[in-house]
Parts: structure tokens; sequence; C-alpha cells
């Protein structure tokens, strides 16, 4: 039977990405047994600090730099072999891993679908070519797209066949038909030939085949035995497919019901899992798209302070973030989509010594107020935030922070405003980058 007294814990990003969840996973991978990324690609880039050393990591589980875990790549990830190697290989070279029984930590769904090169190529000439016409979404160019597409429309390579070579030839075969079409006649680019695209994936399979498993099998074991498990989500909630602003979004489920979806695991599975989203102190958003509380133009001095301190750019692509207030609408927006239980707040030194800070409380569209997100872009690209201003918060002893009473007062009032109008409390509150530098208030794996 499972554990009364503990709950599972998904991490998800309450915003348009880039919020630091890869921080708060790394933080909460001590208490859990098992980490998992259910959706999503290698256009995620999770970047963790931990004793002064950085990592980067776009596919393995943020876990992965605590020993003794199970590290998770669920069937709703679209996953990338070469990727997936080059971060077992540096993992490797920096003792984080040990060669030869690397598939002991990390394991990859046989459901979840493969990222080829032609996915790459199409992603890549479909943005150049929207980009002409200013209708390009902005996207990462790592075939995320291409391989969901593929996906759905039943004609997808997944990681069971690239282990099995006697089917894969004529899967590839079917699949290759169709996008030598469009690179030819609507492209004009270079065709694919499906013989090399064959051996490339026997070989890549040969030496994936010992980290292959059936992950909804492991993970129904964990959650029935009471192991703590720690779903980790890519992207951020304002991204998500159905639920984000549509069409600047990413391919896949980035809120937290997509954890049901890329796991395998029962609806169920909801009653017993503390939802966390992670929120910035402000806004940022990388690629097109609406962005109410952008400040660019209207601030860009503090746009640029913020972008240059807080180290806003995208660790996938190196792409400047673009900066906004804290927007607390599409904050209680993803709080609801998500279920979330509890907010950790991350990035709140960025503004130590601002004189003022503001937060959106609502907006304005053709002369009437909203609460809430419009469903169309078109509406949303024009929505004006309207704020509340707040005296901002003096550097201070962030070494010496232990927890929210040790906080500049002006801060505990900017979260208490936070938690008021979420109506989720802040439970866990990030004073830096470093894995030590976290006030955890309340014990997220605790009961619901």
């Amino acid at each position: 039977m499972a554990s009364s007294t503990r709950c599972n814990v998904a991490v998800i990003g309450a915003q348009w990405g880039d919020e630091g969840k890869g921080k708060v996973v790394d933080l909460l991978s001590a208490r859990a047994e098992y980490i998992v990324r259910y959706q999503g690609g290698n256009n995620a880039g999770h970047t963790l600090v931990v004793d002064g050393k950085k990592t980067v990591l776009h596919l393995i589980p943020s876990g992965v730099l605590h020993p003794g875990k199970v590290c998770l790549i669920g069937n709703g990830v679209v996953f990338d072999p070469l990727v997936f190697f080059e971060e077992l290989d540096a993992l490797t070279g920096a003792g984080v891993l040990h060669k030869g029984s690397e598939h002991e930590t990390v394991r990859v769904s046989e459901r979840a679908h493969v990222i080829l090169p032609y996915h790459r190529q199409l992603d890549s000439l479909r943005e150049r070519r929207a980009a002409v016409d200013g209708a390009h979404i902005g996207t990462t160019v790592r075939g995320i797209g291409p391989a969901y597409e593929d996906k759905v429309s039943r004609r997808g390579i997944t990681v069971a066949d690239l282990i099995r070579p006697e089917t894969l030839k004529p899967k590839l075969v079917r699949a290759i038909e169709e996008k030598n079409a469009l690179l030819k006649h609507l492209f004009g680019d270079s065709v694919i030939d499906a013989d090399r695209i064959f051996e490339e994936c026997v070989r890549t399979g040969g030496r994936l085949k010992p980290f292959v498993c059936d992950t909804r099998r492991v993970l129904q074991e964990a959650v029935t035995h009471g192991r703590p498990v720690l779903f980790e989500g890519a992207q951020g909630a304002l991204l998500d497919i159905d639920h984000g602003t549509y069409p600047f979004v990413t391919s896949s489920s980035t809120v937290a019901g997509g954890a049901i979806i890329g796991t395998g695991l029962g609806v169920g599975l909801g009653a017993t899992t503390n939802v966390i989203g992670i929120v910035k102190a402000y806004t940022t958003r990388v690629g097109t798209g609406p962005f109410p509380t952008e400040i660019e133009k209207s601030e860009p001095a503090i746009a640029k302070r913020i972008r240059d301190v807080g180290a806003e750019y995208g660790a996938t692509t190196g792409r400047p973030r673009r900066v906004g207030w804290l927007d607390l609408v599409a904050l209680k927006y993803a709080v609801e989509v998500n279920g979330i239980t509890s907010l950790a707040l991350t990035k709140s030194d960025i503004l130590d010594g601002f004189e003022c800070v503001k937060l959106c409380k609502s907006y304005t569209l053709g002369g009437n107020t909203l609460y809430d997100v419009p469903a169309c872009a078109e509406d949303y690209s024009r929505a004006e935030p309207m704020y509340d201003f707040m005296p901002g918060w003096p550097e201070y002893d962030r070494a010496a922070a232990a927890c929210l009473s040790d906080l500049p007062v002006e801060l505990r009032d900017f979260i208490r405003a936070i938690e008021d109008y979420a109506g989720v409390p802040v439970t866990i509150v990030s004073t830096g980058p470093g894995r030590e530098q976290t006030i955890v208030v309340k014990e997220p794996f605790g009961q619901r």
C-alpha cells in the first residue's frame, strides 16, 4: 500500500519558462528517490549551480546530480539521442555518473518518440520561411514540433523502434517519403537518404538499449510502495499547447496534467501530489508572442539591468530574454490550470536595491478591465497592464537568511502580495543561484 503520510511533488513553471525550475528540482531531488521528465525535449535548459559549479541540462532530469537517485525520461518526452549521449558523456566525464553503470541511474521510456535529423531540418526551414513574413514563432529549431507532429499523425519513430532494426526500416521509409516531398517541393532543400538514417538509427539503438525500459512500470511500483517521486516540468504553463498563448506556445502539455499523460500513471495521482509553481520576482519570455508587462521599450534601462544581473539569456539558445514586471494575472491563471498548491519564488535577489517594484493586477482592453488571460493571442497582445507600485527592498546578507523573518520587510510584503493575489502560499524562496541559497518554509514531500 502507498504511504498516506507522504506526497509526491510536481515542479511546474508558472510563467513562460526560465523560472529557475532546475534549481528547485535539484533542491527537492535530495528528498525524492525518483525524478522524472514527462514532456518537452531538449528545447528546455535547466541551469544548476552546486558548490559554485554550473551545470546545464537539457534532457536528463536535474536530479542526476544527487547520488543514488533514479532519473527517468518518460513517454511524453520527444527524445533526441544525440543530446542524450552528449549529456551522458559530460556527466560521466565530470564524475557524476560512473561509466558502465549509467543505465542504473538514467532510464528512458520505450514509448518516448525520437527526434531525428529530418525533424531538425524541417523545424529550421519552417522558422526561416515564416520569418520572411514576420510570422515565426521563435522556436529553438531543435525539431521538437515536427517530432510531436509525427507522433500525432502516427508516423513517429519510438525508442522501442530504435532497438528493433527488423521492424524499423519500413516505418522510416514511410515517414521519410512524406518529408522528402515537403523538403523538395515546398522548401527546395536537400532530400533525406532513408538508408543513411536507418544505419544511424541502428547504431544509436545499439548504444541506447541498456537505458530503455518500461518507465511506467517503474513509476507504478514506486508510487505503490510510497517511494517519493518528483515530476520535473519543462518550459512554462503559459507555453502549454492547450492553455498557453497559442500559437506562440510549445508542442506539449507543460501543465501539471501533462505528468499523468507523459508518464502513464493514473488520474488518481493528482490526489497525492503537491504541485509547486515556480515564479520569478519578475517575468521573462523568449521568442515572440504576447507579453503585457514587457518593459523593453517603456523602461529599457531597467530591462537591461534585470537581464544583465539576472543572466537572462536562454540556456538552450543563448538568446536574450524579454523582460517585464511580475504579472499576477498570468500567475493566478497558471495556479488555476495547474492546481498549484504552493509557489517557489526565485530571483528576488536580482531586484535587490530597486527603489520601486511593480505588480500587474489587471489588464485593460478596449475600455474594459480584465482579470484573466484572454484566449485570443491578438487580444492578449493589445492588453495593457495595470500596476500596483511597491517599495523595493535593500541589499541584505543573503548568506545569513535562514528563514522568512531574516528577509527585509519590503521583500516580505512583496511575497505576501503574491500570496494574497494567487491564493496559495509561497513555501520556497530562492535568495541566490546556489543550492544552499534557499529558504524552505514547508516540507513539500509532507502531507497535502
